[in-house]
């Protein structure tokens, strides 16, 4: 079975949306198998050892790789993974694309880093502070975060989130501290989360003696200019056109990120054909 074969039965269910509305995140665990975790954690390592040999990067430094698609063909294979990609357009609806990847390698911190969550943040950057009205502000994109590696405690690089925070502002927090109602997720290499943008998160300092994995895809409506590179005519040719509209392919006309003709969103064909005319909505 195929990958877009298999989306009509990972749809996202009333239980999911409700959960998901309440917290601002979703996990989905074991959506991927451990022959894709090895393949995707081998390639991760390859990229972690190019890294370390850089001049200037010593062992506790982070990688923070993005423009995933086209380094390797596991990562353009991970778009539109049967068990999370349907809930993304079960969230965001047809009107979609993959604006950002990212691969993040957090080895073992140095002994003397402080426990707890840093870094806190909603994704996006200028997209928080432009728009126009209080929040909470529009939804505008979702993230899949992949966990390549077992966290079965706090204090292993998790990542951190304070549920149903993508309803509210900036938390009232002191610097080197965490909002109220922080968690950190405990996962096994294999399960992935689902998380809107709003959400305030963060990592937690790698405390283990384990090299913590992560991969994230970001999705957002078409006409969000993509954060990460997406535009890769040299792959148009060999993947099914939903995947082409996921990886930006061009609209029929200037206009077709704004007023999407059929042929710009294959998706919503699919949508229509294999979840019923009432799931396309507009």
């Amino acid at each position: 079975m195929s990958a877009v074969d298999a989306w009509a039965s990972h749809v996202l269910t009333d239980d999911e949306r409700a959960r998901f509305e309440r917290d601002g995140f979703l996990m989905i665990p074991g959506a991927l198998d451990g022959d894709m975790v090895a393949q995707v954690v081998g390639v991760a390592a390859e990229h972690d050892r190019r890294f370390r040999a850089e001049p200037g990067v010593g062992p506790y430094h982070v990688l923070n790789l993005h423009d995933l698609i086209g380094r390797h063909t596991v990562f353009g294979e991970l778009v539109d993974l049967p068990a999370t990609f349907p809930k993304v357009f079960g969230i965001l609806g047809w009107n979609i694309q993959c604006f950002h990847t990212q691969l993040i390698v957090t080895p073992p911190a140095p002994p003397e880093a402080p426990p707890g969550a840093y870094g806190w943040h909603q994704d996006n950057n200028r997209m928080n502070l432009d728009f126009e009205t209080p929040p909470p502000h529009p939804r505008v994109s979702v993230k899949v975060g992949l966990f390549l590696t077992d966290l079965p405690r706090p204090g292993m690089a998790n990542l951190c989130v304070v549920p149903g925070s993508h309803l509210a502002g900036r938390p009232d927090v002191a610097p080197g501290e965490s909002p109220p109602g922080a968690i950190e997720l405990t996962a096994r290499a294999g399960d992935a989360v689902v998380f809107d943008r709003r959400l305030w998160h963060a990592a937690s300092t790698n405390r283990s003696t384990v090299r913590r994995v992560f991969v994230t895809y970001g999705y957002a409506y078409r006409w969000v200019r993509p954060k990460s590179k997406m535009q890769h005519e040299e792959l148009f040719a060999t993947i099914d056109p939903i995947r082409r509209q996921l990886l930006g392919a061009a609209p029929t006309g200037a206009n077709g990120f704004f007023d999407p003709q059929d042929d710009d969103v294959p998706l919503r064909a699919w949508i229509r054909d294999h979840l019923g005319a009432a799931a396309v909505h507009a």
